[in-house]
């Protein structure tokens, strides 16, 4: 949770120093703004990189334990009645 916290207030700070630096530039406006958000996602990418791989690492960390849950639930096999239909349905037979 910090980590992403972290990440966030980073993208969010990059987009105020750009909105700031835009603006003594002289853009004004929608222009500002539209400007403002792809500077900032470009610098974030490339000055943000390190702290994007922690905050995944530390969300993949936690998604990890409910994996096996999952594939429990996808490898039980078909009940009876849709193997059925499933059979009847294949391309092959009519």
């Amino acid at each position: 949770m910090r980590t992403t916290l972290a990440y966030t207030s980073a993208r969010i700070l990059l987009l105020v120093v750009a909105m700031i630096l835009l603006y003594l530039v002289g853009a004004r406006g929608i222009l500002l703004l539209a400007l403002a958000f792809v500077v900032s996602g470009i610098a974030s990418f490339v000055l943000l990189s390190r702290q994007r791989d922690v905050m995944s690492g530390a969300l993949m960390a936690r998604i990890r334990p409910a994996q096996p849950l999952q594939t429990r639930w996808i490898e039980r096999p078909l009940p009876e009645k849709l193997r059925r239909r499933e059979r009847s349905q294949s391309p092959g037979m009519k």
